[in-house]
């Protein structure tokens, strides 16, 4: 591939801390702290058949309802969480933050922020960017696709959490998960005008943008720390063994999660074998 003179995406890139266990009956990759618990999952591990295999969490699709059951709770088990305290979006490709205390479909929204303990925030992406932000007394999870992300997504959410802590950005952990990247996501004139220079280069003649790099860019503008900012740097189109793509495979696909939740000290869980 050749690159724009000029119009080069940084590769040094602060790497996720999260960790990938490939050997879990749930790959995935799970991050935690003393407060809080987040992952992003992966493809792997679930009971759906094809072209669902196998852990396809959403239920937009034409999946098995059964299934998708099944496998929200293998993950959720995964993280030592309560599958019956669980929020989810009605998602929209929008910017709206909904801050929510309770478990249940939560409409018209594409990012969930709480302070409550054990309640699990969960979005659902097939190439989109999904966002997690761990903030002190308060966790969010962000639906951000290419319309999302060019009408200030990444923004919206880490204002929501900041609101919700009543801290400052630079208080905020902000972690992006794997999500179409700069090599696979080829892009119209239109879409590409939306996107700062930064994240939208010139290959072969075609346009592409990189969500990730468009999100890093808003996250730090509004006050997160650099080193906060962290990046899986998984491309879902690239890797059909361990990831979802709704591009790659025409829309007939499944879903991954992104998942967050503040510990609830009150119960007991297990992740990578050990009481939580």
């Amino acid at each position: 591939m050749r690159y724009a003179a000029g119009n080069m995406i940084p590769t040094a890139l602060p790497m996720c801390s999260l960790a990938y266990d490939s050997a879990a009956r749930v790959p995935c990759w799970i991050g935690e702290t003393e407060a809080a618990v987040f992952a992003f999952s992966t493809r792997l591990g679930g009971t759906s058949a094809r072209p669902y295999d196998s852990l396809n969490l959403g239920r937009s699709t034409g999946d098995d309802p059964d299934a998708v059951t099944e496998n929200r709770r293998l993950l959720l088990d995964r993280l030592g969480l309560d599958p019956e305290r669980l929020a989810t979006a009605g998602q929209i490709h929008g910017v709206r933050a909904v801050r929510v205390s309770g478990p249940m479909l939560h409409p018209d929204c594409d990012a969930l922020v709480t302070t409550i303990p054990g309640l699990s925030l969960a979005v659902t992406a097939a190439d989109c960017l999904p966002i997690v932000c761990i903030a002190p007394g308060a966790v969010a999870v962000a639906h951000s696709g290419w319309r999302g992300t060019a009408a200030g997504m990444p923004r919206s959410v880490l204002e929501a959490v900041c609101a919700a802590a009543d801290v400052g950005p630079e208080q905020v952990h902000c972690h992006l998960g794997p999500s179409i990247r700069l090599c696979c996501y080829r892009v119209g004139d239109d879409v590409a005008k939306a996107f700062p220079d930064m994240a939208s280069v010139r290959i072969d003649g075609a346009w592409h943008v990189d969500l990730a790099t468009a999100a890093r860019v808003q996250l730090i503008q509004s006050g997160v720390r650099p080193e906060h900012v962290a990046d899986v740097a998984q491309c879902t189109a690239c890797h059909p063994d361990r990831y979802f793509s709704h591009r790659r495979d025409a829309g007939m696909t499944g879903r991954l999660w992104a998942v967050a939740a503040l510990r609830d000290h009150r119960t007991r869980g297990t992740i990578h074998g050990e009481r939580v």
